[in-house]
C-alpha cells in the first residue's frame, strides 16, 4: 500500500515538473542562460591552467597562467576535476547575483521624456471613447466626442458623462455645446434653461423627435415610405410667465398623512425669511398643526 502511494507520489511530481517544463519558452531560458554557462566553462579552465601551472608559490603560479592565458580560450575540454568544477560554479552564481541585484535596484528611467510626456491628442487617441453610431455620443467638437453608452466593449474606456462648461456671457456656452447636445435626441432630458431661449429654438425639432429605429439599428418607415419618428413628451416649468408653464398639483400626489406633513414643512421652510427676516416666520412653529389638520379637511371632503 505504501509503495503504490509513493509511486502516485512520483507519478504527479512527473506530471507537474513536465507541464511546468512544456510551460517555459526553452529558447528564451537557453539564451539568457548563455552567459552564466561561459563564465562557468572559462573560469573552470582557468582553475585548471591555475592548478597545473609551474611555480612553487601563488605568485609564480599566477604569473605563468596569465602568460599562458591564451590556452583558456583555446581549448573546448572542460576539467572534471572537483575544484575546477566548484570553481565555475561559484563563478557563475556570483555573476547570477549580481545580475538579479542590479536589475532589481535598476531605476525605470523614461529615456528622451523626462520633463513630461504630454502631448495634443490625435483622432486615434479619442476613437476607443466614441461610439460608432454618431447619434449615441455627446459632441465636444467637430471630430471629438463621448460616448453616451454606460458599458462599452472595452471597460476601461468607459468615462463619467459629467462635463462642465465654463465660459463668460456670449460665450457660446449654449450655442456651442447645449444645443448640439440637445439635437442628438439620444436620450431623456431635463435641462435648466434661464433665458428660456431653448424650447422656443428647440422645441418643434423635439416635439417632431428623431428617427424611430428598429432591433438591428435600421431607421423605420411607414408604408408611404416616410420616415416613422419618436417625439418627446415636453414639459416645461416658467417660473416667470406662468402662462407658459405646466401646473402643479402637489394634492394629487398626496396618499397619507405624512405625505401632509411633508407638504406643510415644504410650504414653511420656502417661506421662512433670510438674514435679519429669518426669526420672521411666515408660518410659526404652533401653525404647523393647525395647517396640517386644514390640509386634512380639504382632502377627506
Amino acid at each position: 500500500m505504501k509503495k503504490q502511494i509513493g509511486k502516485n507520489l512520483m507519478q504527479k511530481w512527473k506530471n507537474k515538473i513536465r507541464v511546468r517544463l512544456s510551460a517555459l519558452d526553452k529558447k528564451k531560458l537557453v539564451l539568457t542562460n548563455i552567459p552564466y554557462i561561459l563564465t562557468a566553462f572559462y573560469t573552470n579552465r582557468a582553475s585548471f591552467l591555475y592548478r597545473n601551472s609551474l611555480g612553487e608559490d601563488i605568485g609564480n603560479k599566477l604569473l605563468y597562467a596569465m602568460e599562458h592565458a591564451d590556452r583558456i580560450l583555446t581549448g573546448l575540454q572542460p576539467s572534471f576535476n572537483w575544484r575546477d568544477m566548484l570553481t565555475g560554479i561559484v563563478a557563475a552564481v556570483i555573476l547570477k547575483l549580481l545580475v538579479w541585484q542590479k536589475q532589481s535596484d535598476a531605476k525605470k528611467l523614461r529615456k528622451g521624456i523626462e520633463y513630461g510626456s504630454a502631448r495634443w491628442g490625435n483622432a486615434e487617441d479619442i476613437k476607443p471613447y466614441m461610439s460608432e453610431d454618431p447619434w449615441m455620443n455627446i459632441p465636444l467638437t467637430a471630430t471629438e466626442a463621448l460616448t453616451m453608452e454606460s458599458r462599452p466593449k472595452q471597460p476601461k474606456y468607459a468615462r463619467n458623462k459629467n462635463i462642465v462648461v465654463i465660459g463668460g456671457s456670449g460665450s457660446g456656452k449654449t450655442r456651442f455645446f447645449v444645443k448640439p447636445s440637445v439635437m442628438q435626441m439620444n436620450c431623456s432630458m431635463v435641462i435648466t434653461d434661464p433665458k428660456g431661449t431653448l424650447i422656443e429654438e428647440c422645441g418643434k425639432m423635439l416635439a417632431k423627435g428623431p428617427p424611430k429605429k428598429d432591433k438591428n439599428g435600421n431607421i423605420m418607415k411607414d408604408k408611404s415610405g416616410k420616415v416613422v419618428h419618436e417625439p418627446y413628451v415636453i414639459k416645461v416649468l416658467n417660473t416667470i410667465n406662468f402662462s407658459k408653464s405646466l401646473h402643479y398639483n402637489p394634492f394629487a400626489y398626496i396618499r397619507s398623512e405624512k405625505d401632509i406633513l411633508k407638504l406643510v414643512t415644504t410650504i414653511i421652510v420656502n417661506t421662512k425669511g433670510e438674514g435679519e427676516k429669518a426669526s420672521e416666520d411666515f408660518w410659526v412653529s404652533a401653525t404647523r398643526s393647525q395647517a396640517v389638520k386644514s390640509l386634512r379637511t380639504v382632502l377627506v371632503y
